[in-house]
């Protein structure tokens, strides 16, 4: 969709953050316990090591304060709190927690889209902020590893824990960085990427790679035609962590390079929702985006899911 109707007010993110448990566990430490080794999994996943641990709210409120603190706001200023997590801490009410915690006086809503989550919470923070809201906070949160089967070769090694934020605030009409975007869904896929209410993860691998690098790279070009570029314009890719052959079958599928791809999934894992806020805050803070640059950020999720973004850094003014 396009960003903004004529005299909407844009948005910019002016605060970022991210938040990963202190344990860190290797692919060495899992091939004890499991039939399987470093090499067998970083062949199939890319991923060396993940970090487990946390709750939902502890790990978001990190973040949360470190994107708070660079965009240089108080609690009061925050209008909405999204919080993007497959994995709250209790039934509802996980955002109300974190609320609370960081001093907040606003609305808070938990949002369940699975890994591409972060993205539909980024573009309903630009939907509220073209009504009116003046700054937003956004996070993305997950704490996977409380619904893995440790002994499953087939999920375990993958998934992790981690968060990650952002602070949109307002900007005179025309003047945002949101140029286009995209949300979609294939229900009829939820059999092949699943986990039961007090339940685990369930995953058909070989389905999951077809799918995903389909829907998403669909939703990726959608996003891209509605912001008037194409993927030679693009400085930086940002897609879901899931799985290096998956963002290298996206990015072949784009036809852009592996380098301008984020990649953080080798020594975070999937954490989910967490996933593209925390590959985004390592490229901003590595120098990667420059004002004016085109960022793509892109994923999908059980259900299916997925979500894009194409943001103009700094703004299009």
């Amino acid at each position: 969709m396009p960003a903004t109707r004529p005299g909407a007010q844009g948005a910019v993110i002016t605060g970022w953050g991210m938040a990963l448990p202190e344990r860190v566990v290797t692919n060495r430490e899992l091939a004890e316990t499991l039939e399987t080794s470093d090499e067998w999994i970083v062949a199939r996943t890319g991923i060396h090591k993940r970090h487990i641990g946390g709750s939902t709210a502890s790990l978001s409120l990190e973040s949360a304060q470190q994107a708070l603190d660079m965009a240089g706001v108080s609690p009061d200023d925050i209008d909405a709190l999204i919080l993007s997590t497959t994995t709250p801490d209790r039934a509802w009410g996980t955002s109300a927690i974190i609320q609370d915690k960081l001093g907040l006086k606003c609305g808070a809503f938990d949002l369940n889209a699975a890994c591409s989550g972060f993205v539909y919470g980024l573009i309903n923070a630009h939907g509220l902020i073209a009504m009116g809201a003046e700054r937003v906070l956004v996070i993305g949160a997950d704490t996977l590893s409380r619904i893995v089967d440790w002994n499953d070769r087939g999920t375990a090694p993958l998934f992790a824990d981690g968060s990650g934020a952002m602070v949109l605030e307002a900007v005179d009409s025309g003047g945002g960085q949101l140029l286009g975007w995209d949300v979609d869904a294939d229900g009829s896929a939820s059999e092949i990427l699943w986990a039961d209410v007090g339940g685990t993860v369930n995953m058909e691998g070989k389905e999951v790679f077809r799918r995903a690098v389909r829907i998403m790279m669909d939703s990726a070009e959608k996003s891209m035609a509605h912001a008037g570029i194409t993927s030679d314009d693009l400085t930086l890719i940002v897609p879901h962590q899931a799985n290096i052959r998956i963002i290298q079958a996206a990015c072949e599928r784009l036809g852009v390079e592996m380098d301008r791809a984020a990649v953080t999934i080798d020594h975070t894992g999937n954490t989910s929702s967490a996933s593209i806020p925390m590959a985004l805050c390592e490229a901003l803070e590595a120098g990667r985006v420059a004002p004016g640059d085109h960022v793509l950020l892109v994923g999908f999720g059980g259900g299916m899911t997925a979500a894009s973004a194409v943001l103009k850094w700094g703004g299009t003014s």
